[in-house]
């Protein structure tokens, strides 16, 4: 109930009863999978498999903060683009979002669980990452962990610090001053853009960002990839809301680059 509390300034609106954007038909697919995350709760999540017989990875998809929680992907393309290319599909709800309880704020802990879970469901199969704003820079954290199951990783529109982001936010910008003073440690612990220096088990991680996004600006970008110990790369558009890029006018070239990016750390 604490931590409910202290995440209103932040998540409140978002933190509310998920519903399936899909058709019951469509469910049909979908397996409901959960995994227990060191952040206190057991994460929720739905698993599906490409129709080809031998898939090229498993797909773990982190959501943007909002009330679509994991229904973001299932929404906008993702998941059926990805299912049509060979690639297994996993979406899951980080702790306090869609379907899943909420618990602390070690939001990275629930991706390792989900990445683990993966890995358990498709044994000996590649292990990827695409990871939207906040699924994007909390996994910059989970990337550091000695277990971090993920070989490559897309981080798109992902904030380099939680002070960066949440200064456009007032109200909540003030809670997370107080939150860094009682807790110094859990800050520097979080400190995205510069734990990425600690990123392991991975190949390569390519960024994108738009360049009309207040929010994140690819000067965000830049500073991830020039501290990102493995292969990195930085892709942007010109002009595409936040976390929105696969629905802007850049779709097709968007599609493009991520299936080439998978595809080039499968060979």
């Amino acid at each position: 109930m604490l931590y409910k509390i202290l995440k209103r300034p932040f998540f409140g609106r978002f933190m509310v009863k998920w519903r399936n954007p899909l058709s019951m038909e469509q469910r049909k697919k979908w397996s409901g999978i959960q995994a227990d995350s060191k952040s206190g709760v057991s994460i929720k999540g739905l698993f599906a498999q490409t129709g080809e017989n031998m898939p090229k990875a498993t797909i773990v998809l982190g959501h943007p903060m909002g009330k679509e929680a994991k229904g973001f992907f299932l929404k906008n393309g993702y998941t059926d683009f990805l299912l049509e290319n060979g690639f297994n599909v996993v979406v899951f709800d980080v702790n306090g979002f869609g379907e899943s309880d909420c618990g602390n704020f070690a939001y990275y802990e629930d991706i390792l669980a989900m990445g683990q879970k993966a890995k358990e469901l498709c044994n000996g199969i590649p292990i990827g990452y695409h990871g939207v704003s906040l699924g994007g820079q909390w996994a910059t954290i989970a990337f550091t962990d000695r277990s971090n199951p993920f070989e490559f990783a897309i981080i798109e529109s992902a904030a380099t610090t939680l002070d960066e982001f949440w200064i456009h936010y007032p109200v909540a910008y003030r809670v997370l001053k107080t939150l860094n003073l009682l807790m110094p440690r859990f800050r520097k612990k979080i400190n995205m853009v510069e734990r990425i220096k600690e990123a392991k088990n991975m190949r390569s991680i390519l960024y994108i960002y738009s360049e009309s996004d207040q929010w994140t600006p690819v000067s965000m970008g830049k500073r991830f990839m020039e501290n990102t110990p493995v292969d990195a790369e930085l892709w942007t558009v010109k002009n595409a809301v936040h976390a929105k890029i696969i629905t802007s006018k850049y779709s097709d070239s968007y599609k493009d680059k991520v299936l080439d990016f998978f595809h080039k750390n499968l060979d």
